[in-house]
């Protein structure tokens, strides 16, 4: 809309709401005066709002010229949605400025009418960019655009209504085009046949493997005997360059129809209306292994089940381009789960109630006999996101059935060298990031103090000036203190690109590795302590503030809601206890209050203050106290309390599995395969290499600062006590020791004389 590039200059709000409620007046009576078609003769169909759905991601493999094809669908479909996006901020911008209209209801529904902040009025300004823009009908028709509109209006929608918990989004912005990943497709219509607009599916499971089948496999196997095979055995043999398929000849007509096709799976789509390239045609490229092929059968045999296909396009420096291409399938089916994990929920002891400790760099869980616990049901409950991700630590074994079981989740050596090593390399990037876009930018950049001073030496000697290729200093700067020149309007180089390119696809693989940890080690809790569980509602965010580097390290909430999602599939719940009520670390089972700092990891109840001389781990102790934490409205953490009668009578007494449950592991959590291995994807092969030699220890090595040293008198909850000078404790603050800049201590007289 043009008239809102001048809404709030100086005088002009009122001319300018003014312009774009005519222009708007004038909008809806031509979209009045349009025909549509009617209202359909039968009930529409509509999908289950809490029916299964499943997605399914399909590698895609273009030629060079259907790549070079996706590449201007998606350039196309960024500009379209650019364009919504500027209209609907403007449009949302133009609504918050008149405060007199969004007082009344009714005012401020007419406003927005009138606006055209409604999913009606962004569908019909996207046809009208498409129509005035001839270029973009070679690529978009009127389905994706519709579709892309309604995507814009689903942020602009969160931020006119608020949601139930009464929060609204800010105003929605424009976003970048490495942000721009998807493009969403039309569903598939489920009571008209050969009826599916934009991106289809075509082809049969059966077909793509009678056309790549492996040498070895026997002539005639059916998609469900190679879902049977054993694991290792190699179903396909795709090649490299997948061979487009040529649609089939339509019976009696000689035109081909993709409707008749039955062949290798293939994602088609018909273009844009001014489009002279015909369909764009690209296959699917499968895993190979009979491994993932359970998985296959249950999504891709029944092509009745698939609802809609997504293209989706992600960071990778290894494709042509730097993009690889997926399609996303959503399939009207559960979500499939492997044999294994059916057994292990099936198996799970659903006899038992546990309770959870999180921590920043721990997760310790213990259970007991149901009977020995309170007997409120434990219905289910959202659990809240906090997240973890683990290997068990020392264990002992113990018997299923004993009285009190525990298990303490945490961070092996080897895990933790492994994180260690992938940020070093993320540092490493990214100081070659900075870098790049120095040398690039020079101009907007100041000299560092080192680069000054040698500036400030060779005019001292009459030298030339150097050029500085790489300034080290800080953006130059306006008055105002934002930077000379933004960011976006840098120059960078393509050896940035395909850094940019790297980092991104690295914390993926990370991302990808995080969730699969907190899966498996959900799975591995459930699996020993049961289903029904109960943890504190402990507020993540602020761990984060003052332990973001162990937090980020360890992911606390990630296992928190893995172990929320597998205490649901296998049919209990994780339950949040509110703090406030329980302060589950601040007491005992006796029932006495044991107060503890952070830096306090033992928990002693002792005899001479009235105690009862238990002794225990602290986060161990936590644990078993949630155990016992019953509830008054379980979908209400405040009204959780502890009954410190039943805790007293079956953690203070020395019954089956105490003391040592409370003191550490006493039951393996099962994991499978590495803890952070890769992304679990495709097999890798790992050479060996020569192992480089450690350097040598330096003698009498200089310390830049503090800040490297990383000296702080803070200590986090799995720290022991805070070091002492002179007999004093030092307070946690904010102070820190004074770093010297020698390992030796100084001399007495700083002239070195005798």
């Amino acid at each position: 809309m043009p008239q809102s590039a001048s809404l709030y200059t100086a005088g002009g709000a009122p001319t300018a709401m003014r312009n774009i409620a005519e222009a708007a007046d004038e909008t809806t009576v031509t979209a009045g005066a349009r025909r549509f078609r009617g209202k359909n003769k039968g009930p529409a169909w509509k999908r289950p709002a809490d029916g299964p759905v499943t997605v399914v991601r399909l590698r895609l493999t273009p030629d060079p010229a259907a790549r070079h094809r996706l590449e201007g669908l998606f350039g196309a479909a960024w500009k379209l949605k650019k364009a919504l996006k500027h209209d609907a901020r403007s449009r949302a911008l133009a609504y918050e400025a008149a405060h007199r209209r969004r007082r009344n209801p009714g005012r401020a529904k007419l406003w927005r009418t009138r606006l055209g902040l409604s999913r009606d009025a962004l569908e019909r300004a996207a046809y009208r960019h498409l129509d005035a823009s001839r270029h973009l009908k070679h690529h978009l028709s009127k389905a994706v655009a519709m579709h892309l509109a309604d995507e814009v209006w689903t942020g602009v929608e969160r931020h006119l209504f608020p949601d139930a918990s009464g929060r609204r989004h800010g105003v929605p912005k424009v976003g970048s085009w490495w942000e721009f990943t998807r493009i969403p497709g039309r569903a598939r219509s489920h009571t008209t046949a050969r009826k599916w607009e934009t991106f289809r599916l075509h082809g049969t499971l059966s077909g793509h493997l009678a056309g790549h089948a492996a040498p070895g496999l026997p002539d005639g196997v059916s998609p469900r005997q190679a879902a049977e095979s054993a694991p290792g055995t190699g179903v396909l043999a795709q090649p490299r360059t997948m061979p487009v398929p040529p649609p089939p000849r339509s019976r009696g007509r000689g035109k081909g129809v993709w409707w008749e096709y039955d062949g290798a799976l293939t994602v088609v789509y018909g273009g844009g209306p001014d489009g002279r390239r015909g369909d764009l045609v690209v296959p699917v490229r499968l895993p190979q292994g009979a491994g993932q092929w359970p998985h296959l059968l249950h999504t891709l045999a029944d092509p009745q089940a698939w609802h809609k296909v997504d293209l989706v396009r992600r960071r990778d420096p290894a494709e042509p381009g730097g993009w690889a291409y997926e399609a996303h399938l959503m399939v009207l089916k559960p979500a499939f789960v492997p044999a294994s994990t059916a057994a292990r929920r099936a198996t799970a002891p659903t006899g038992r109630r546990g309770g959870v400790d999180g921590n920043v760099s721990n997760l310790a869980v213990v259970s007991v006999p149901a009977g020995q616990a309170p007997a409120d049901p434990i219905p289910g409950e959202p659990a809240r996101p906090e997240r973890a991700a683990a290997a068990p630590t020392r264990t002992t074994e113990a018997s299923p059935d004993a009285a009190v079981i525990s298990s303490k989740v945490t961070m092996s050596d080897a895990e933790q060298t492994r994180i260690a090593r992938r940020e070093r390399k993320r540092r490493g990037r990214q100081r070659a990031l900075e870098r790049s876009r120095r040398a690039s930018n020079a101009a907007q950049y100041g000299l560092s103090k080192r680069q000054r001073k040698r500036q400030r030496r060779r005019q001292a000697t009459g030298l030339p000036p150097r050029q500085v290729p790489v300034p080290g200093g800080p953006r130059l700067l306006r008055a105002d203190g934002k930077p000379r020149r933004s960011y976006r309007r840098d120059t960078v180089s393509k050896t940035y690109l395909r850094l940019r390119v790297r980092q991104a696809v690295a914390d993926q693989r990370a991302a990808q590795s995080r969730k699969t940890r907190a899966r498996h080690s959900a799975g591995g809790i459930v699996a020993v302590h049961g289903p029904s569980l109960v943890i504190e509602d402990c507020d993540i965010s602020g761990w984060f503030r003052l332990w973001g580097r162990a937090c980020a390290r360890f992911t606390p909430g990630m296992l928190i809601t893995a172990l929320e999602h597998e205490c649901r599939a296998a049919g209990g719940r994780l339950v949040r206890a509110s703090t406030r009520t329980t302060a589950l670390s601040q007491h005992c089972p006796c029932g006495r209050r044991v107060p503890k700092h952070l830096g306090m990891r033992t928990h002693r109840c002792r005899t001479e203050d009235g105690g009862c001389g238990l002794t225990g781990d602290r986060d161990l102790i936590a644990a078993a106290l949630a155990a016992f934490v019953h509830f008054q409205d379980p979908d209400d953490p405040s009204t959780a309390r502890v009954d410190y009668t039943l805790s007293r009578r079956v953690l203070c007494t020395a019954g089956p599995g105490l003391p040592g449950a409370l003191s550490e592991s006493t039951a393996l959590i099962p994991t499978t395969g590495a803890s952070g291995a890769g992304t679990g994807n495709a097999a890798a092969i790992h050479h060996t290499r020569r192992r480089r030699r450690s350097p040598r220890p330096r003698e009498r090595r200089q310390v830049a600062s503090a800040r490297r040293n990383r000296i702080s008198t803070v200590s986090t909850p799995d720290e022991p006590c805070p070091p002492t000078t002179a007999g004093t404790t030092v307070t946690p603050d904010r102070h820190r020791p004074r770093t010297r800049l020698f390992n030796r201590p100084p001399p007495q007289d700083l002239s070195n004389r005798p």
